[in-house]
């Protein structure tokens, strides 16, 4: 993708690369781009080796923290793609073991699953003690440093 965008960048400025496909392998350090690869021209059937620079502006983005209310909807999202649950069943207090019918290996595969959608690892010590959607909740929410 970001070799698709430096592509075009480069084909607008000098119109080098039109009709052409480009394999760059890019390099990036403190907003200086530097494109290596090389340019198949399809026209002339030849090789044709490059560098160039461009230097590309950075913006930083920020995101806003997400509520319990979002935390608590997508637990509940990554627990009803479980396979073996019920969606009738599931709300913030049901028990994985003793409301939905789930056994050892099935809890661990829905942590998994948690940490997955939430970007971070869960130790073991801690992921024995959430046994309900709302104590995931809870424990993403303190993580994450979201109060309310």
């Amino acid at each position: 993708m970001a070799s698709y965008a430096i592509a075009r960048l480069l084909s607008r400025n000098t119109g080098v690369f039109r009709n052409s496909v480009v394999r760059l392998h890019l390099c990036g350090v403190s907003g200086q781009l530097t494109c290596y690869g090389k340019l198949l021209n399809r026209s002339r059937e030849h090789v044709v080796p490059f560098i160039s620079q461009v230097r590309i502006g950075f913006v930083r983005t920020y995101k806003t923290k997400p509520t319990v209310k979002d935390i608590e909807e997508r637990v509940l999202q990554v627990v009803r793609a479980y396979d073996k649950v019920t969606a009738d069943k599931l709300c913030l207090e049901s028990h994985f073991i003793n409301d939905l019918g789930l056994d050892s290996l099935d809890h661990v595969e829905v942590i998994m699953a948690v940490e997955d959608e939430f970007g971070f690892e869960i130790p073991d010590m801690d992921a024995e003690k959430l046994l309900t959607p709302g104590l995931i909740v809870r424990y993403v929410a303190d993580r994450e440093d979201i109060y309310e």
